[in-house]
């Protein structure tokens, strides 16, 4: 379900910005000034949309659109046919995409959320508001980029251009560029299509760009960060299990995760997750530990069929399971730490015969998928964590880099990291979204010049044309529209 802050917190903020709109401009004493204002500095105010637009750009834009035209002329045609080419690659995503959400709708297995290859973004539902700073500086910076695009290519054809601006659009921030429409109409239906590719092509470099940042980042950092000791701990969270006395702090060195080696963040989560999907690991316990610690309490099975055997109230013992005479299932109550501190991990008796005394494997009796889990750091007591994996691995924050100065922050690695995965994913994303030939997108217009560049002499009506173009905008558009809304359906009312 969607959280009520996270809709009546934009509801309210437009309201009051419309309703103070309306008050200013039908004051008779305000009005004028108001209005006046609002053209000087190019704001107009609708309702659920904001936006502003300036012409303190255009020199630069100008500047940019003269800059070696030969490379421009390279570049643009690169995008051009880029663009035409990933128009109907965002056909085949979309109707992809549509299948696994349908499959996941039948199937109602959630593990078919993450395999979904574009997927519908909520803040406060889906995305974290922690990381919401990443997700709408990217919108934004994806957006200027992609516009940048469409205002070089025109100023390169000669088109007009008017003026540069950003927006809001309900919480969505964007960015967009006013061009002269009749300038549009007069060139040719190629030099449109490298207009209209442009934003496309630039969604797409970014998000090249982001993705080789992310893979040099060490040789980046290197003169400042040097990596391969292992995962830091950067940040546990308030209400993560690991915090406390005996937790993980910032600035841990993680060594195992049981019996699994951790030399980087990657092997952290790769541990956790076989963790997850494996049974409850077992502990060898000698059988003299097994009758000195145990204490005496009558055992019972809860609601999930798991059994307990420990006191309620007890924060250090855990119920353990081992096989008796004859295989025969038997529980003790033990102290959790003292049990297991030391000892081997094991799945039945046998792996414990190396051991110099007599022992049992013991498994913790836990909740369905809880599970009980060593993790050894750099301090010189583990940490004992009991819960969901899931808890552990998003609730502690690793870093793969060690600062080479005192200076240095953990977190800066772990910032650009961030900051790139965003970038790489969203402006992919837009570069999708904006080739899909569909109502109002920049598909229609890509698709629209495609056809008139290449069906004008096969197809010497342009009504006929038109017909052709409108069909398939009405299939993107349908395409989109199903993507969308089950996708928010998805997220919101499951």
């Amino acid at each position: 379900m969607v959280p009520a802050a996270a809709v009546l917190g934009p509801v309210g903020f437009w309201c009051a910005l419309c309703l103070a709109d309306s008050a200013l401009k039908s004051s008779p004493s305000l009005k004028v000034w108001y209005e006046e204002f609002l053209t000087k500095f190019g704001i107009s105010i609708a309702p659920f949309h904001i936006r502003w637009q300036s012409t303190f750009f255009n020199r630069f834009f100008l500047k940019l659109g003269r800059w070696k035209p030969q490379f421009l002329h390279l570049w643009f045609n690169l995008g051009m046919g880029f663009g035409v080419v990933f128009m109907f690659i965002s056909i085949v995503l979309l109707t992809k995409t549509l299948s696994q959400t349908l499959a996941q709708m039948s199937a109602d297995s959630p593990a078919a959320e993450n395999q979904r290859i574009l997927q519908v973004v909520v803040p406060g539902v889906n995305l974290p508001t922690s990381q919401l700073v990443y997700f709408f500086s990217v919108i934004l910076l994806s957006g200027i980029i992609h516009e940048m695009g469409h205002g070089v290519a025109a100023v390169r054809e000669q088109v007009r251009f008017n003026g540069f601006g950003v927006f809001i659009f309900v919480v969505y921030p964007g960015a967009f560029v006013d061009l002269y429409t009749n300038h549009l109409q007069l060139i040719s239906p190629v030099q449109q299509l490298r207009i209209f590719c442009a934003g496309v092509w630039h969604n797409f470099v970014l998000a090249l760009m982001a993705l080789l940042v992310l893979y040099l980042l060490p040789l980046f950092l290197f003169p400042l960060y040097y990596t391969g000791i292992g995962p830091l701990v950067t940040e546990v969270a308030e209400n993560s299990p690991a915090l406390g006395p005996r937790g993980l702090f910032t600035g841990d060195l993680i060594k195992h995760v049981e019996n699994c080696s951790v030399y980087s963040v990657e092997d952290w989560h790769k541990c956790i997750e076989e963790i997850s999907l494996k049974p409850q690991t077992g502990y060898c316990v000698s059988e003299a530990n097994l009758q000195y610690l145990s204490s005496v309490s009558r055992a019972y099975k809860r609601l999930d069929g798991t059994t307990e055997c420990c006191n309620n109230n007890s924060l250090v013992d855990i119920c353990f399971s081992y096989p008796g005479n004859l295989q025969m299932p038997q529980h003790v109550c033990l102290p959790a730490r003292k049990a297991i501190e030391s000892s081997r991990v094991c799945q039945r008796n046998e792996d414990c015969k190396k051991e110099f005394v007599r022992s049992l494997c013991a498994k913790p009796s836990v909740e369905n998928q809880t599970r009980l889990i060593r993790i050894k750091h750099s301090s010189p007591m583990d940490m004992l964590f009991i819960g969901h994996p899931v808890h552990l691995q998003y609730t502690v924050s690793l870093t793969n880099y060690m600062p080479r100065f005192g200076f240095l922050h953990l977190d800066i690695p772990g910032v650009i990291e961030t900051f790139c995965k965003y970038l790489l994913s969203l402006s992919g994303a837009l570069a999708v979204i904006n080739a899909v030939p569909c109502f109002a997108l920049d598909g229609q217009w890509m698709l629209n010049s495609f056809l008139e560049a290449t069906l004008s002499s096969l197809i010497v009506e342009k009504s006929h044309r038109d017909l052709i173009g409108f069909f398939i905008l009405l299939f993107g558009s349908a395409l989109l529209a199903s993507n969308v809304v089950l996708g928010l359906w998805m997220v919101t009312a499951r």
